[in-house]
């Protein structure tokens, strides 16, 4: 049984050689005299056709995004008769060794943690099939408007660096059709929702000469139940208390404390929320622009509380007094006989009572009318106040449904 086995490994063995034999004569064979600095044509006046494809896996931020790029183009010194060949039809080449085209992405991206794949796969037609997988960096433009219920649209131009459109042509691997709505490949469990992968051949007139180009359309929606939870619905709270506090008098000094509580944490929170809206200086997202304006309402019904105070205490403030008898009791300012004086003193001072009592009156009333303006004008103020919070609080809410209908109906 030993010597069965033994000769059985030793014949499986023997019918392995010989296609490893022919899998390396036919590397030798296609290598030996190849120059990978020539364009792989034999005519040159024809151009070189490559085929471009587009598969996005995931969306890390807006620039961010891991995707392939297969690529396939035909090289004619890459051939052979299969059957001269034991039947191989497709063979994996080192790229070092061959020609590939220059395709750069136009826009400015950092390709610094792209994966390397050392291999390409060229079958007996002399086609090249580079799956090339790249993580790259790029410059979108972030439409920061409607966050978060945002639609990104970023552009990735691929195009030959030094090659012509008369030496190297860009074509599509795939239908157009099948680029854009292809998601089979795309991790869809991250903030970012993937739309669609439109595409536009053209051709760039430069100085130079003309360069073909494909432009590849990424769009990508955000989710935006974290953010409505952790952002909106937070910042509606503060703005629906502080709105109750307008039931409180407004000459309560509980009112300016709780007004200051209010307006503190509304601080605290619009600078933790900062650090989650997309920072960018061509637009200023709409939420950002309401709790701005929500904050402005807080220091505006805090300050009016504030001045509405201190004007109630002017009543306070030291009126002016009944006049001082003189020492000697001299009102007029004539000096009387001390018999007359002394039959006068008790009425004098009788008048004097008087008239102080009618100044403290008069002053009172005074302080009394000026309380009662001011907090006229006070509830007036409120009242307009209050309509303002409601009639901001009502866009807002009006403008978030909106914007969600128009995120869902996407």
């Amino acid at each position: 049984r030993n010597c069965t086995e033994r000769d059985s490994g030793s014949s499986n063995t023997d019918a392995q050689r010989p296609r490893n034999s022919t899998l390396h004569r036919l590397t030798r064979h296609l290598l030996l005299n190849y120059s990978k600095g020539v364009r792989p044509v034999r005519n040159w006046s024809k151009a070189t056709t490559v085929y471009l494809d587009l598969f996005v896996h995931a969306v890390l931020d807006v620039s961010h995004s891991p995707f392939s790029l297969p690529q396939m183009w035909k090289d004619e010194f890459l051939t052979w008769n299969s059957s001269l060949y034991d039947g191989i039809r497709e063979i994996s080449l080192p790229l070092s060794t061959l020609w590939s085209p220059d395709i750069v992405i136009n826009e400015f991206v950092d390709v610094s943690r792209s994966p390397d794949l050392p291999y390409v796969y060229v079958n007996a037609a002399g086609m090249i099939k580079n799956y090339k997988p790249m993580q790259v960096v790029s410059a979108c433009s972030l439409e920061a408007y409607a966050f978060p219920f945002d639609t990104q649209n970023c552009s990735l131009t691929f195009s030959s660096i030094l090659h012509t459109v008369e030496d190297v042509d860009l074509t599509f691997w795939r239908s157009r059709e099948d680029i854009k709505n292809d998601k089979t490949l795309f991790l869809d469990d991250g903030e970012w929702e993937l739309l669609s992968v439109p595409s536009h051949p053209r051709v760039l007139h430069m100085e130079t000469g003309r360069f073909a180009q494909i432009q590849f359309n990424v769009v990508i929606r955000r989710r935006p139940l974290l953010y409505v939870v952790s952002l909106l619905i937070p910042s509606l709270f503060l703005m629906v208390i502080d709105l109750a506090s307008f039931y409180l008098p407004p000459n309560c000094g509980t009112r300016i404390t709780f007004k200051t509580s209010v307006l503190v944490g509304y601080t605290v929170f619009k600078v933790n929320m900062s650090d989650k809206l997309p920072g960018t200086a061509v637009s200023t997202p709409l939420i950002g622009v309401f709790f701005t304006v929500c904050m402005a309402l807080l220091v505006l019904s805090l300050s009016k509380s504030i001045l509405l105070v201190k004007f109630l205490h002017l009543g306070e403030d030291p009126r002016p007094q009944a006049p001082r008898l003189q020492a000697d009791g001299d009102i007029a300012g004539t000096r009387k006989p001390p018999e007359l004086l002394a039959r006068k003193a008790p009425m004098e001072k009788i008048l004097a009572e008087l008239l102080l009592i009618s100044s403290q009156l008069r002053a009172l009333d005074w302080a009394s009318r000026l309380e009662v303006n001011w907090l006229t004008l006070s509830y007036r103020l409120d009242r307009l106040l209050f309509w303002v919070y409601v009639l901001t609080l009502g866009v807002y809410a009006v403008t978030l449904c909106s914007l969600w209908v128009v995120w869902s109906a996407q």
